[in-house]
């Protein structure tokens, strides 16, 4: 055990980044789906879906977090992370 996040059994984290144009993101997959919650702070945090972790909203369970850099690039890196677990028959579905 090194008190990291990969201790945890059914947990990967993987990770790219660009320092050319100084952003990366880091990609955390659960095994099976796990129950998650945010707390959002900051005076201009850039975030996707994070609504969705309400409890009084339809998600119950997540297969991945996606931490990624501060900008368009950043951002639009969850769109990868979403189409590798759609490939595999995971995540959120929607008609």
């Amino acid at each position: 055990m090194k008190n990291l996040l990969t201790d945890i059994a059914g947990v990967s984290v993987g990770h790219a980044d660009d320092a050319v144009i100084a952003s990366g993101v880091t990609a955390i997959l659960f095994e099976r789906p796990a129950v998650a919650s945010i707390d959002v702070r900051g005076g201009g945090p850039g975030t996707r879906e994070d609504a969705l972790l309400a409890p009084h909203n339809v998600v119950e369970a997540i297969d991945a977090i996606t931490l990624s850099g501060g900008s368009a690039l950043g951002l639009d890196a969850a769109g990868g992370v979403q189409a590798w677990l759609a490939e595999r028959g995971r995540g959120f579905r929607i008609r």
